[in-house]
């Protein structure tokens, strides 16, 4: 991993593929940790925890409930790119008992950013 480079970034713009790479090598080779927030259509992209992610996006305005985890396998085409399951995701109190996105409109927003911001699970 290249030194002082963040292994978590907010993107304002779609991620260069280069930087996706490097993203996804930093801590598991095959994939990235996402999250989402589906109010203001941002992401947070890498990091070994979800919740490492969730807390740069709290610490910039987001709030909790807008805030869903996912990851992202890059190379899996547009089917398979996308698994909605994070521990972060667990909240009865919104009616989501588990830790994956149970609420399909939530899902399907959530899809539509990573999507725009990352890609369809095109090969890097």
């Amino acid at each position: 991993m290249e030194r002082n480079k963040p292994t978590i970034l907010i993107l304002r713009q779609p991620i260069e593929r280069s930087e996706l790479a490097r993203l996804v090598a930093a801590h598991f080779g095959d994939m990235v940790k996402v999250v989402v927030d589906v109010r203001r259509q941002i992401i947070a992209v890498g990091g070994e925890l979800h919740a490492d992610a969730e807390q740069l996006l709290l610490e910039q305005g987001s709030r909790q409930a807008d805030l869903w985890g996912a990851n992202y396998y890059p190379g899996r085409g547009v089917e398979g790119c996308l698994e909605c399951t994070a521990l972060i995701n667990i909240r009865p109190s919104q009616g989501n008992p588990s830790m994956e996105i149970q609420d399909v409109p939530t899902r399907e927003a959530v899809r539509s950013i990573v999507e725009q911001w990352i890609g369809r699970g095109e090969e890097l």
